[in-house]
């Protein structure tokens, strides 16, 4: 799914958040608010993450070559993981530090206005970039839960950005009612409380993001439920008599690897093995098309090799 709708979330991501990043700091700088300085620093990192984004993605679509025979899609789940380690260390880091710098020594209030017309602004800016991010998640979440299909998207064009337009809405509200109730109560450490809140919050989004992005880096497999389809599958064609169990990974979001040790009846010749492994190609990547190669080993019930190894499936 990391085509030209998945790069349009980027895009609309990138847009907000350099538009409300500048208004934070704009805020920030009339009325010294600590919230507002991390709410800053939020949306920058999450500009700058979505360019790396962008960047994988245009590096991941690379043709394969000599050097890399299955091609560059698990670039993309690299440059997610740089994403990751920034979203930890600045955006997290430098939240909790700016707010515990503001603890230690408080600002005196000023006037909120600023504050909460630039707040007010950007939660509209996030609302509209989350829709998108969400409308293009609602595609591949089929009847899983959220946060099952959260953790099953293998599209980090969609999966990261939307966790990043999610935050970016909490740490909106937080900041939010860090500076109301700190002008509510005349209470200056309120405004750091809410800083460090959305260093937490960061470094708490990260760390899933990481973990994430760690399985899919070292190559993740297909679903119980795929498996258990691909096996049946199999089994439905008549030269087919028994099968192990199939070996599956993804390289990409929509890049899969698929092996097959297939066991074909005695007495069918080469031709008749190589027209079952075609049929069984054909109706594997009908169903599965993210399956962009497919190896069958064939077998004869005595063990025996009845054809050499299937090529790869166009």
């Amino acid at each position: 799914m990391a085509g030209s709708s998945s790069k349009i979330v980027v895009y609309g991501a990138i847009g907000a958040n350099l538009a409300i990043a500048a208004s934070k700091f704009v805020a920030a700088a009339f009325t010294g608010s600590a919230a507002m300085m991390s709410e800053g620093i939020h949306s920058l990192v999450d500009s700058g993450n979505g360019v790396l984004i962008l960047y994988g993605m245009n590096r991941s679509a690379r043709p394969a070559d000599e050097r890399h025979p299955f091609g560059y899609s698990k670039e993309i789940y690299f440059w997610t993981v740089i994403v990751a380690v920034l979203i930890f260390a600045v955006g997290g880091g430098m939240s909790l530090y700016k707010g515990y710098q503001y603890i230690q020594n408080p600002v005196p209030l000023t006037d909120p206005t600023w504050n909460y017309w630039v707040l007010g602004l950007a939660i509209v800016f996030e609302s509209v970039a989350s829709s998108l991010a969400y409308r293009e998640f609602r595609k591949t979440q089929g009847e899983q839960g959220f946060w099952q299909a959260l953790r099953s998207s293998r599209d980090p064009a969609v999966f990261a950005i939307l966790l990043e337009d999610l935050a970016a809405l909490v740490g909106l509200v937080i900041a939010l009612a860090g500076i109301f109730f700190g002008h509510l109560l005349n209470n200056l450490y309120l405004d750091g409380a809410a800083s460090m809140a959305i260093g937490v919050l960061l470094v708490g989004m990260a760390v899933f993001m990481l973990k994430e992005s760690k399985g899919l880096l070292i190559g993740e497999g297909a679903s119980a439920e795929v498996l258990q389809s691909l096996e049946a599958l199999a089994r439905q064609d008549a030269a087919v008599v028994r099968l192990k169990a199939p070996l599956t990974m993804y390289l990409g979001p929509a890049d899969g690897i698929l092996a097959l040790d297939i066991a074909f009846k005695d007495h069918l010749t080469a031709g008749e093995v190589e027209q079952a492994v075609e049929r069984l190609q054909t109706a594997i990547k009908a169903k599965y098309p993210d399956f962009k190669q497919i190896f069958i080993e064939a077998s004869s019930l005595t063990g025996h090799p009845a054809t050499s190894p299937a090529q790869p499936a166009a």
